[in-house]
């Protein structure tokens, strides 16, 4: 008897990203056969206010505008909720009409983080969108949220692209580290990745240690019945990258996300961040 795949947690907001996030999830269920759990977060800022806005007014008068102002408190955070349904619906009608059958929706409050970790612990990978709803769309910004997750969650992270398109090849950017072992590993027995076109990249001197790296990395995939191409690029990871992406024209950037030290779990990766922000097509984080 075959294990059940684990389910996809997409997130989503009603922002641009979140259809796309909805295709994608639809993508990797059709390829997986994994369920999709579809979650919004209604944060703390949309909790009903708590301010004194009465002043030192008459006790009648001062009663009567509290009343009011706990039913305006109470109305708010209905239509909150109303709101965060009809996202959630949406969302659905899109994953109905990609043919997805394993769909539930889930409707939560509190902080993003705390409820992520609470809902990872069957899932076999987050979905989350490049930016959300509350993000400023400057060049260069990425939604809090999506850094939040990434560093926090222990699960693979799918950043979605703005626009959805079908994968056929990808870029796996390898550094011979424990993340990239790991997204080998992960490429390796995962159904989403069959049948792909697979590139494996080292940036830097073509050193013997580099090329020995890359010849493990792709012995691996063989065993798994996986063909994966090597090279070795010279330059800087996130200009040698973005422009082999761009030239190739890959559908995916498959990379590890960050280092385990207590300092480096505090702040973003360079390289991992850079590539998140100009990358056109979606980018699968591992830890």
């Amino acid at each position: 008897m075959s294990e059940q795949p684990q389910k996809i947690v997409a997130l989503v907001d009603g922002s641009t990203y979140s259809n796309s996030v909805c295709e994608h999830a639809a993508w990797v269920s059709g390829r997986t056969g994994a369920p999709v759990e579809l979650l919004h977060v209604l944060g703390r800022r949309e909790a009903p206010e708590k301010q004194d806005l009465s002043g030192a007014i008459a006790l009648g008068a001062r009663t009567t505008l509290l009343e009011e102002l706990a039913e305006l408190d109470a109305q708010r955070a209905k239509l909150v909720s109303h709101r965060g349904r009809a996202v959630l619906e949406d969302a659905s009608a899109i994953l109905e009409r990609s043919g997805v059958a394993g769909i539930t929706i889930r409707l939560r409050h509190g902080d993003m983080i705390e409820v992520v970790a609470e809902v990872e612990a069957d899932a076999g990978m987050i979905m989350i969108g490049k930016r959300g709803e509350a993000a400023d769309f400057a060049k260069g910004h990425l939604g809090s949220n999506l850094e939040r997750i990434v560093r926090a969650s222990h699960k693979p992270v799918l950043v979605a692209s703005r626009a959805f398109r079908p994968v056929s090849k990808v870029l796996v950017a390898y550094d011979g580290g424990v993340s990239a072992m790991k997204a080998v590993d992960h490429i390796a027995r995962n159904p989403l990745f069959r049948d792909l076109e697979i590139h494996l990249v080292t940036v830097g001197t073509s050193t013997q240690k580099a090329q020995k790296e890359l010849a493990d990395a792709k012995a691996s995939l063989k065993t798994a019945g996986i063909e994966a191409q090597t090279s070795v690029l010279p330059g800087q990871p996130e200009s040698s990258l973005a422009k082999l992406m761009d030239e190739m024209q890959f559908d995916m950037l498959v990379m590890g996300a960050y280092g385990h030290s207590r300092i480096r779990s505090l702040i973003i990766g360079s390289t991992t961040t850079a590539m998140i922000r100009s990358c056109k097509v979606p980018v699968f984080l591992i830890r």
